[in-house]
């Protein structure tokens, strides 16, 4: 049987009231993920488990590689089954990590089944949950609702195509998918295919007319509900005057290779006038910082992008996230914004930059951001929560997101949630802080949905 149980990260009683009385059945808004919007619209029957639970996650991914896994088991041509069966085995034993816990509480909560995964049990946990799919008819729809999620953000490159979510809230669903706006291929100017990403905009020559594009795309994300915006940097970098961007751009446009300085500077101008436009549009504004990406040349050119081949950098950019928010609010053109960090080193030095850049234009204006990716686990969870109490307002932090692929990520929030009443329960218990347990309570059901829908306007 599973080693999951009710009071799992639960360590004392104030803790599992708090959780179960307060946090358990309040819904989930995952404002960051990166879930297929077309598969949600088409809604169709999973063939098997794997289906669901391997394909396109490269968290497992990278779990079953530091287990030595061959690659033919992970993205290769190995069947969905022996994928399966040796994801199970390589789960058994990798103690500690969140993919330990994650996996065993999405096994029983979307499948019914409490076999603790390992590789004697994981012929059976493949038939059973096959069997639960075929009998119980498991669909996107069926797992987003029974996971009580009332909305999704989706993460969509500028020119991708939108007719996908008026198509889906004629649906009758539940819940609301919408996209968030991203121009990370429009701002990555170094890449070998940028031309080709430039070119599904139309015609364009100039600077000025790209702006003009990104402000025309962004009206159309608008028109089908967009409130959020996407922008992914290393690090932030020097606000460089248009003049050199445009210069970097043209020489972009004629094929020619940019040095990574010469990026710098496009990057750095265009991160300004993003935050400029999404402040335009009233458009909140999600900036991730500290990701070291596709370290591995070798397996970015056989699978490609996000395949599992990240890391957290090293960049220390906080200096030039000040000048940005800085001229920003001179100009008052700073947007709503939420900082996600990947690296921990950074947690206090972010907090008290952008507590320096508070208004009263919405609680938490400026939002330092849930444990993210590489974080995500309750090492970093606890950090974080250590960090943001310390230095900022727990009341009005804007709460867990899957940041997923996987349609079963949803148990992230419940992880996250216990992890958050067990924080509070400790203190409460060690004298540390208010007995009243109702007003715990409703800053807890803020944290874990009324805060963020509030902050991005649903």
């Amino acid at each position: 049987m599973s080693y999951i149980k009710d009071n799992f990260l639960l360590k004392n009683k104030t803790a599992e009231k708090l959780y179960f009385n307060y946090a358990k059945d309040m819904p989930i808004f995952d404002y960051h993920c990166h879930l297929p919007e077309k598969q949600i619209l088409e809604n169709k029957t999973f063939n098997d488990v794997y289906e669901i639970w391997l394909a396109g996650d490269h968290y497992k991914w990278r779990l079953m590689r530091n287990y030595g896994v061959n690659e033919a088991y992970i993205t290769g041509d190995k069947s969905h089954k022996e994928k399966f069966l040796v994801y199970c085995k390589t789960l058994s034993t990798a103690f500690g990590n969140p993919l330990y816990h994650w996996s065993q509480v999405e096994l029983k909560e979307f499948f019914n089944c409490e076999l603790e995964i390992n590789e004697e049990n994981a012929e059976l946990i493949w038939d059973w949950c096959n069997e639960f799919i075929k009998v119980n008819n498991v669909t996107p729809q069926s797992l987003i609702e029974k996971s009580n999620v009332t909305h999704l953000f989706t993460t969509n490159e500028i020119f991708d195509d939108l007719s996908t979510f008026p198509a889906i809230a004629k649906k009758g669903y539940k819940f609301k998918v919408i996209p968030a706006f991203r121009a990370d291929k429009i701002m990555n100017i170094e890449a070998a295919q940028y031309n080709d990403f430039i070119a599904k905009l139309g015609t364009v020559s100039a600077l000025n007319e790209l702006e003009d594009k990104i402000e025309e795309r962004l009206k159309a994300f608008i028109e089908v509900g967009t409130t959020a915006a996407d922008v992914a940097l290393q690090s932030v970098y020097p606000i460089a005057e248009k003049a050199e961007a445009d210069a970097v751009f043209a020489k972009r446009r004629k094929g020619e290779t940019v040095t990574q300085a010469e990026s710098e500077v496009f990057k750095g101008y265009l991160t300004y006038f993003l935050f400029k436009l999404y402040a335009k549009y009233n458009i909140a504004t999600e900036l991730h910082v500290g990701a070291m990406r596709n370290n591995n040349s070798v397996m970015l050119e056989k699978l490609g992008l996000d395949t599992g081949y990240d890391s957290i950098a090293e960049d220390n950019s906080i200096k030039y996230m000040s000048r940005l928010f800085d001229r920003l609010n001179s100009e008052n053109s700073l947007p709503k914004t939420i900082v996600f960090n990947l690296n921990p080193k950074m947690n206090a030095e972010i907090m008290t930059l952008i507590g320096s850049f508070q208004s009263d234009e919405a609680r938490g204006k400026m939002q330092y951001g849930p444990a993210w990716w590489f974080l995500d686990n309750k090492v970093g969870m606890e950090k974080h929560l250590d960090d943001l109490t310390a230095t900022g307002h727990i009341g009005a932090f804007v709460g867990m997101l899957t940041d997923s692929r996987s349609l079963l990520s949803y148990p992230r929030h419940h992880y996250f949630r216990r992890i958050l009443c067990n924080f509070f329960g400790g203190m409460m218990e060690r004298g540390e802080m208010t007995q009243d347990e109702k007003l715990v309570g409703e800053v807890i059901k803020d944290v874990c949905y009324r805060n963020s829908i509030k902050y991005l306007g649903m």
